[in-house]
């Protein structure tokens, strides 16, 4: 092979040879092709981490407002507790200071009536005894001038006697009382010594013209008047000891009994009336299902009377008193074989032949004209004489025809080919 000479910047080279030309053609294609493969890879790498970074970031955006959003519910949840629990603590709060309040007037009112019924007490007491004490007074002296004789002095001591037996009968009935013990006795040797001093007051007012009889009067009285209210206020003071309850408060007990014995009469009428409504609507009801139960055995019996003779049978051999719905469903299995009640074999063999009619006319063959084209494949309209030509650009020549192109077969033509294959008679007798 020969080479020619060439002088190229003034230096002389002989020709490249094809094949190393060719190599390295190779080579540099393939290095850039390994580098443009590099590039590209890079590039799709460089892509990926972009598009990565991005649902990265679109992730982390997500659940950054995932995040906002639970903490915001979280927030508001936490308001809405803290504010309940407010609430509630300032409930109780109101709750606790209304009964304190309300037990500190309860007790308020309590010390107040406690307060009025010692100063009552008080007065009552010192009241008893001060009308005692001027009985005494009064009744004394009309008792000394009766008893007065100097030729007997010793009987000055009797009106002390008199007036001192009451008085220490009336602190026994003192003592009795504080010791719970029966009062009785005492009470009547109080009444005794009031009644002996007073007739004996009343005596000498009527008899000896010193005393007069307005004195003898007034000191009778007073004689009885002193005794009579200090017994009274013992009276008094041994009822509440013996915690007996006073007339207001038998009374407001008696209206309390009254009111609660009507509201359980209430109650009782109320309950024996909605005992009465409950019965008479069950009743009621007993009385349609009656009624229905004999419409429903009446219409059975006439219209199916074979199976009713087999559900008595059964109601009687289980000991029902009316032929329920599970007697007539096995009743009717027994003489029908059908398990659902109302379909016997007639109607069973007509709905099946419906069935089969129905399906066979869905699936059978078209016939008439054109009925395997029509079958085929549907008609298409006709082209528009003035439309253009879709093959004007391959020189009039038609296209080319590729699998796809055409419609498929329709699988009710299928099914009319293999119809016809399976009716045609075979040839040769075969």
């Amino acid at each position: 092979m020969s080479t020619a000479t060439e002088h190229v910047n003034g230096y002389e080279r002989q020709a490249a040879d094809p094949v190393a030309q060719a190599e390295a053609d190779a080579i540099r294609s393939k290095s850039y092709a390994d580098t443009e493969a590099a590039r590209i890879k890079a590039e799709a790498e460089a892509e990926a981490t972009k598009i990565r970074a991005k649902e990265e970031a679109e992730k982390q955006r997500l659940a950054n407002e995932r995040a906002a959003m639970k903490l915001e519910r979280d927030r508001v949840a936490h308001e809405r507790h803290v504010a309940e629990q407010q609430r509630k603590a300032a409930e109780e709060r109101a709750a606790k200071e209304k009964a304190e309040r309300q037990a500190a007037e309860e007790a308020q009112q309590e010390a107040d009536r406690a307060a009025e019924q010692q100063r009552s007490e008080r007065y009552w007491k010192w009241g008893a005894r001060g009308i005692y004490a001027v009985g005494l007074i009064i009744a004394a002296p009309v008792q000394f001038l009766h008893f007065w004789d100097p030729e007997r002095p010793f009987l000055i001591a009797a009106p002390g006697l008199l007036e001192g037996f009451a008085l220490v009968l009336a602190c026994g009935a003192a003592w009795a009382v504080a010791h719970k013990r029966d009062v009785a006795p005492y009470r009547v040797g109080i009444m005794l010594g009031a009644l002996i001093a007073a007739a004996i007051n009343l005596y000498g007012g009527m008899t000896d013209r010193a005393i007069g009889f307005n004195a003898g009067l007034i000191g009778a009285i007073a004689s009885l008047g002193g005794p009579i209210v200090l017994m009274a206020y013992e009276h008094g003071i041994a009822q509440k000891a013996d915690g007996i309850p006073s007339y207001r408060e038998r009374r407001a007990e008696e209206k309390k009994q009254k009111l609660e014995a009507a509201e359980k009469a209430r109650a009782q009428a109320e309950r024996a009336a909605a005992a009465k409504k409950a019965a008479d609507e069950k009743a009621a009801q007993k009385r349609e299902a009656e009624i229905e139960q004999g419409w429903r055995d009446e219409d059975r019996r006439n219209h199916h009377p074979e199976v009713w003779k087999v559900a008595e049978k059964l109601r009687s051999a289980r000991g029902s008193a009316t032929v329920t719905e599970q007697i007539w469903g096995d009743a009717w299995y027994l003489v029908t074989g059908s398990k659902r009640v109302g379909i016997d074999a007639t109607i069973e063999e007509q709905s099946r032949a419906a069935q089969a009619r129905m399906k066979a006319v869905g699936e059978m063959p078209i016939l008439g004209d054109f009925a395997q084209v029509d079958s085929h494949r549907p008609r298409q309209a006709k082209r528009d004489p003035e439309a253009p030509d879709g093959r004007r650009f391959n020189g009039g020549t038609p296209p080319r025809r590729t699998p796809g192109d055409s419609q498929p077969v329709s699988p009710i033509a299928k099914k009319q080919a293999s119809f016809e294959r399976k009716s045609k008679p075979a040839v040769g007798g075969k």
